[in-house]
């Protein structure tokens, strides 16, 4: 005989809620470094981009000159080279050694989203970019 009393269960155990709670963890844990890294990335793309500029820049000024200029300053008073304004309040960039430059550097300011005093180097020997939003080696 039916009970009249017939329990109908609807809805979710508690160990089905805490097994999708475990696994959206998970995936949080992992998607989250992979996220700030892309916008790391994202927010550097503009001072590596600039960066490109510059050592174009300087490539032109020594064909002229024959030798290298000692300052980005100088590369923009002698219209060898144009940065556009948004990049520059968030970017300071400068020539690091002098005949030949061996580096490249950007340093972030206060005025980029990801905050102040984040490198992004370039080496001219190696054509490698390393520093802010870019991965180390490590990570390859």
């Amino acid at each position: 005989m039916l009970s009249k009393f017939k329990r109908h269960d609807s809805g979710f155990t508690l160990i089905e809620v805490l097994v999708v709670v475990v696994i959206v963890a998970i995936l949080a844990a992992i998607s989250v470094p992979i996220y700030i890294q892309y916008v790391q990335g994202a927010r550097a793309s503009d001072a590596q981009a600039t960066i490109g500029a510059i050592y174009n820049s300087t490539k032109m000024y020594y064909q002229d000159f024959g030798i290298s200029p000692s300052s980005i300053e100088e590369l923009q008073e002698l219209q060898y080279l144009e940065i556009d304004e948004g990049t520059e309040r968030q970017w300071t960039f400068s020539l690091i050694g002098q005949d030949p430059i061996t580096q490249i550097e950007a340093i972030s300011t206060a005025e980029m989203k990801g905050g102040a005093g984040w490198p992004v180097l370039f080496d001219v020997a190696t054509g490698r970019f390393t520093g802010y939003g870019l991965p180390s080696d490590d990570d390859i």
